[in-house]
């Protein structure tokens, strides 16, 4: 029996560029797997591929072709043929995706989103807010804080806060995109810690980062992007010696 709770094999997108009637691969046969406690970091240069892939899986983006399959605790089930409305009931409970930017409804404060995460989970009012209050409290939010509107918190908070909900409770794969990079150091440790502690969790994590830092105090296996495929495949150790034309940049 796999162990592998992610399976991405031979994935295909493209986007049409209707106003000059052009079309642009994004991801062209990508193919990798991801276990339960493993984290796998995905590197490369800006327009390699590495965010599309990410909301592929998370099915922001409908590929055009090819397989993204989760394993449950149901069985595996294959991503790319759910409705919308059963891969939104397999969100809330199975995938976390920390995006880039914080997307709060309006008037929405830290604790009622975090929340809100933890009963797409599957937790009870009461334990829900529990849970919420913990992951805050984690990740430094303080409690003057948990009732303002996030739209009004600063880049870094709202960063805090996206993790926050990501995290609580964690979910079997968890899909994240830059999600410390606009943390202080401080902070920026504290979220570093709390995202290594997911692999004691049996979490699958799949990161994107441009830190080559990070990569290193936290994956256990890099994914090297170009031009929509995947280049490079193994250890933080082997593939940073590869010298791959498309990491200089992040090396600096």
């Amino acid at each position: 029996m796999t162990d592998h709770v992610l399976s991405v094999r031979d994935l295909h997108k493209t986007f049409t560029l209707h106003a000059i009637n052009r079309t642009v691969a994004s991801l062209s046969g990508v193919s990798f797997e991801a276990k339960a406690n493993e984290h796998v970091a995905i590197a490369g240069a800006s327009g390699a591929g590495k965010s599309s892939l990410l909301r592929c899986i998370y099915r922001n983006y409908l590929p055009d072709s090819g397989s993204v399959r989760l394993s449950t605790s149901y069985g595996p089930i294959e991503l790319t043929q759910l409705s919308d409305r059963a891969m939104a009931r397999l969100r809330g409970r199975e995938i976390g995706y920390v995006a880039q930017f914080l997307n709060a409804p309006p008037r929405t404060g830290p604790l009622r989103f975090t929340t809100a995460a933890a009963l797409r989970r599957g937790h009870s009012a009461g334990d829900a807010e529990e849970l919420a209050v913990e992951s805050l409290r984690k990740l430094n939010i303080g409690e003057k804080l948990w009732q303002v509107d996030c739209a009004v918190l600063s880049g870094g908070e709202r960063q805090r806060v996206n993790l926050a909900a990501g995290i609580v409770s964690p979910p079997r794969l968890l899909l994240l995109d830059e999600p410390v990079s606009a943390l202080d150091p401080a902070n920026r440790e504290r979220a570093l810690t709390m995202i290594d502690d997911l692999a004691e969790q049996k979490v699958a994590v799949v990161g994107v980062y441009h830190d080559m830092r990070i990569i290193r105090q936290l994956a256990d296996r890099v994914l090297v992007m170009e031009n929509g495929v995947v280049s490079g495949d193994g250890s933080p150790e082997d593939v940073l010696a590869e010298g791959h034309s498309s990491l200089k940049e992040e090396l600096v």
